[in-house]
C-alpha cells in the first residue's frame, strides 16, 4: 500500500493526516498549542511548539506506516494564512508568531485608508486593508518596536519557519505570499509599492515559489526525528483556505465553499483575479492558473465556546450538541431577535477590527434559547453577506459545499442551505486543509491516484424559511451598517475605562 501525508497547521492545532491513494484516512494525529493574548488585540504563539507539533505529527503517521508497511509517498503542506515572525541574522526568532488574530496594527491601516494607498494596494496585492496582514505587523513593528524591526535579517511565517527548520532554505509558496498583501497576484512578484510602505528590501522576504514545489534533502537527523526516509519528498503547499476547498472539490467557478470552524469564510475559485471594487473580499493564489477569491470572518464556533463558558458556566458538561439542540426549540427568525457576532471585531463584510457584537430586537417574550438560535442565524447571516457578494463579483454561484465542526450539525447545516438558497452538500472529510494538501501533493508528484470527495449528504432549501432568512437578512445589513459608525467610540471607550 502507498499513502501521501498532509500536515496542515493551523491556528490552535495541527493537523497530521495519512491517505491512501483512495482517499481513506489512515492514521492522523491533532497537537494542539497555546495561543498567547496576554493584552488587548495581541495573539501570538510559540514557533517551536508549532514546529514540535509537526514533527510530531509525522512521527506518530509514520510509525503507523511502518507497522503496517505501507510506503509513505511524500509529505505535503497547508498553512494558516497572515502569519508573522521576525527573524535574526543568526536565523533565531526575535518574535513569537504573530497570527492574523492580532489587531494591534489598526492604527497602520487606518493610516492607509486615510493616505488613499489602500485600494491602491488592494488593486496590485488582492489582500484586505486589516489588521491581520503581515503588510501592516511590519509597519506596526517599524513604528513600535524599531529596536526589533531594525535587527531582522528576514520577514517570514509559520510554514515558512517549519520549512527553515527543516530545509535550511527561507522559500514562501505562492499561496501564502498572495496573503501577506506584499505580493503583487497578477505579476506573482513582490510588489514594490507595498514593500515601499512596509520599509523592507525584498532580500529581507523570502524566495518565491510554486505551490508545487518540492524538496528532498531531509538532513538524517531530521529523517530519524520524522521518522522518514531521508529521501521522501515534501511539497510546500499552499493556505489553509485555498486547500480547503481543494480538499472539499469546491474547485470549478460557481462551486462555493463554506467552512465555520473557529472562525470562518466564504470561498470560491476562478480561473483569474477577481476584485471587489469596495475591496470587501480577499482573492489569493491556489496553485497553478487558480485564485481564490472570498472573505474570511473571525467570528464563528468561537461564539458558542463563549455561550458555553459564559452563560452556562454552571453546567461544566453543556456539549456543543447539546448548546445547538436548545437553539432547535426556537424558530427561524427567533422570533424577531437579531444577533450581530463580532465579538471578535471582524474582517469580512466590515474589515473592521474595531466593530463589536449585539443583539437587536429583544422583548420581554424572547428566552434563552431565542438568544442561541439567533446566535446560530447571526453567524451564517454575516457569511451570507459575503456569499451574495461574491455572487454579484465572481458569480453566479450554483451550489455550496459545507466543512468545518459546524457541518456536524443538521439543524445548522439546514439554516445555512435556507440563508444562502443553495444546495448545500457535506462531505465525508473532516479534514479539508490537509486533505487538500496531500492532493496537491500527489499530483505535484504527477503520482496516479483514486481519491474522490465522498459527499455524506445534501440539503435542500426550505421554501417558507428562505422567504423568511431573506426579509431577515435585510433588516440584519441594514442594523449591522446604521452601527458602523459607532464602534470607534464603544472600542475607545472600553479601552479607556476597562484597563
Amino acid at each position: 500500500m502507498q499513502a501521501m501525508i498532509g500536515v496542515d497547521i493551523g491556528t490552535t492545532s495541527t493537523k497530521t493526516v495519512l491517505f491512501d491513494l483512495k482517499g481513506q484516512v489512515v492514521a492522523k494525529q491533532n497537537i494542539g498549542y497555546p495561543l498567547y493574548q496576554d493584552q488587548a488585540d495581541k495573539a501570538e504563539e510559540d514557533p517551536d511548539k508549532i514546529f514540535v507539533a509537526v514533527v510530531k505529527g509525522i512521527s506518530q503517521v509514520a510509525t503507523v506506516a511502518k507497522e503496517k508497511a505501507i510506503e509513505i509517498l511524500g509529505v505535503s503542506f497547508s498553512a494558516a494564512m497572515h502569519s508573522l515572525i521576525l527573524m535574526d541574522v543568526h536565523d533565531q526568532p526575535l518574535t513569537r508568531v504573530i497570527t492574523w488574530a492580532d489587531n494591534r496594527s489598526e492604527s497602520q491601516c487606518i493610516d492607509l485608508q486615510k493616505s488613499g494607498k489602500a485600494q491602491a494596494l488592494y488593486l496590485h496585492t488582492g489582500t484586505p486593508n486589516h489588521p491581520m496582514t503581515p503588510l501592516t505587523k511590519i509597519m506596526w513593528f517599524r513604528e513600535n518596536r524599531p529596536e526589533l524591526f531594525s535587527k531582522a535579517k528576514k520577514f517570514i511565517g509559520i510554514k515558512e519557519y517549519v520549512f527553515f527548520k527543516l530545509f535550511g532554505k527561507y522559500v514562501i509558496d505562492f499561496g501564502l505570499a498572495s496573503a501577506t498583501g506584499l505580493f503583487d497576484i497578477q505579476t506573482m512578484h513582490w510588489d514594490e509599492q507595498a514593500l515601499q510602505i512596509a520599509g523592507v528590501s525584498e532580500n529581507q522576504l523570502l524566495k518565491l515559489v510554486s505551490t508545487e514545489t518540492t524538496f528532498s534533502d531531509l538532513q538524517p537527523k531530521m529523517a530519524k526525528n520524522l521518522n522518514l526516509s531521508a529521501e521522501v519528498p515534501f511539497i510546500i503547499g499552499s493556505s489553509d483556505g485555498a486547500l480547503a476547498n481543494l480538499g472539499v472539490g469546491a474547485t470549478t467557478n460557481g462551486r462555493l465553499a463554506v467552512s465555520i470552524g473557529t472562525s470562518g469564510a466564504v470561498r470560491m475559485v476562478v480561473d483569474h483575479p477577481v476584485f471587489d471594487p469596495q475591496g470587501k473580499l480577499f482573492c489569493y493564489v491556489l496553485g497553478k492558473d487558480l485564485w481564490l477569491v472570498g472573505g474570511p470572518v473571525n467570528n464563528g464556533g468561537i461564539i458558542l465556546q463563549w455561550i458555553r463558558e459564559k452563560w452556562f458556566f454552571k453546567d461544566k458538561h453543556m456539549t456543543y450538541p447539546e448548546l445547538i439542540e436548545l437553539a432547535s426549540k426556537s424558530e427561524a427568525g427567533a422570533h424577531g431577535l437579531i444577533f450581530l457576532p463580532y465579538l471578535g471585531g471582524e474582517r469580512a463584510p466590515l474589515w473592521d477590527a474595531n466593530a463589536r457584537g449585539s443583539f437587536f430586537g429583544l422583548t420581554r417574550k424572547h428566552t434563552q434559547v431565542d438568544m442561541i438560535r439567533a446566535v446560530l442565524e447571526g453567524i451564517v447571516l454575516n457569511l451570507c453577506e459575503i456569499e451574495q457578494r461574491i455572487d454579484q463579483i465572481a458569480g453566479p454561484i450554483t451550489s455550496v459545499r459545507a466543512t468545518g465542526g459546524f457541518s456536524q450539525s443538521s439543524l445548522w447545516v439546514q439554516i445555512l442551505t435556507d440563508c444562502f438558497n443553495q444546495t448545500v452538500t457535506v462531505s465525508e472529510s473532516s479534514a479539508g486543509s490537509a486533505w487538500g494538501a496531500a492532493i496537491m501533493g500527489l499530483e505535484s508528484l504527477k503520482i496516479e491516484h483514486d481519491i474522490k470527495i465522498k459527499q455524506f449528504k445534501t440539503w435542500t432549501p426550505d421554501s417558507q424559511y428562505v422567504a423568511r432568512y431573506h426579509d431577515l437578512s435585510e433588516i440584519w445589513q441594514d442594523v449591522s451598517r446604521k452601527l458602523e459608525p459607532e464602534y470607534q467610540k464603544i472600542s475607545d471607550f472600553q479601552q479607556k475605562y476597562n484597563k
